[in-house]
């Protein structure tokens, strides 16, 4: 495991009391380790904290907030800025290559490209990871207009057109499932937030072959995708997007046929390639 390291640094010094890292909590889970990942998670939400403000989020001693941050910068997982700390690039390590060996990535990135250089806007892929939407990889072309989300990001999947392209394909028994275990939370005004009304979109989704976002994940930004089923497995599939301005993604009569033309013609070459080589 790769923070074990941390884990085991923890452990050993006597004036912290942490639990045993065998030791389990009601839930079978290990309760240090739930730790260290609540701190990276406080270390990712902003630039740069100080050992106070990681104490006061997660209601722990300063004395315990400073042990597991210096645990974290001496495995190289944390910088220490004059006493705040921020996230270091050994996480970028890891996901690089988690993404590097999924094979959708590896079948799709290039034709992601050519979809953003072809329409000008941004190409998006993404997949969905424990009942979440993942973006494994974005492509910015000069004249795209993004909104600056991250690579990796994980987000609803009702929020976003990815999200929705597909939930529309997963077994219903599975929407449920996600639906129950991360409800359908607001976003935006737009957001879709009433079960029934999800479902019948999905269900339109699943007649016209792509999804739209319209403004639900972020004011002004609409988006377009389609899904990339995985003929082996009814419960694997993703999707590919573009993304953009509401003005240039619509027109007078609604979403721009083309664009639609040319996200599904991706997709299509996408689940060919991944599909059968």
């Amino acid at each position: 495991m790769v923070l074990c390291p941390i884990l085991l640094d923890i452990f050993t010094r006597e004036s912290i009391v942490v639990p045993f890292m065998g030791e389990t909590n009601s839930n079978g889970r290990i309760g240090a380790v739930e730790t260290v990942f609540d701190v990276v998670d406080v270390l990712e939400g902003s630039e740069s904290v100080g050992v106070s403000d990681v104490a006061d989020q997660l209601d722990m001693p300063k004395s315990t907030a400073h042990v597991y941050l210096k645990s974290l910068e001496s495995e190289g997982y944390a910088i220490n800025d004059d006493g705040t700390y921020r996230l270091s690039l050994r996480f970028l390590k890891h996901g690089g290559k988690a993404r590097n060996r999924l094979k959708l990535y590896r079948s799709a990135k290039n034709h992601v490209d050519k979809l953003a250089n072809d329409t000008g806007e941004v190409g998006n892929l993404g997949v969905e990871e424990r009942g979440r939407r993942v973006l494994v990889y974005k492509s910015e072309v000069p004249d795209a207009i993004y909104d600056n989300t991250p690579t990796g990001e994980h987000t609803n999947m009702h929020w976003t057109a990815l999200g929705k392209a597909i939930l529309a394909h997963l077994p219903p028994e599975r929407v449920d499932e996600i639906i129950d275990r991360h409800g359908l939370p607001a976003r935006t005004p737009a957001t879709i937030t009433d079960p029934d009304t999800l479902k019948s979109e999905l269900e339109t989704v699943r007649e016209k072959g792509y999804s739209v976002e319209r403004e639900e994940r972020r004011d002004g930004v609409v988006a377009i995708a389609v899904p990339i089923q995985d003929k082996s497995d009814d419960g694997t599939v993703h999707s590919v997007s573009i993304s953009g301005p509401k003005k240039r993604i619509t027109g007078e009569n609604g979403i721009k046929t083309d664009l639609v033309d040319a996200v599904k013609q991706t997709a299509n070459v996408i689940e060919l390639q991944y599909n059968h080589y």
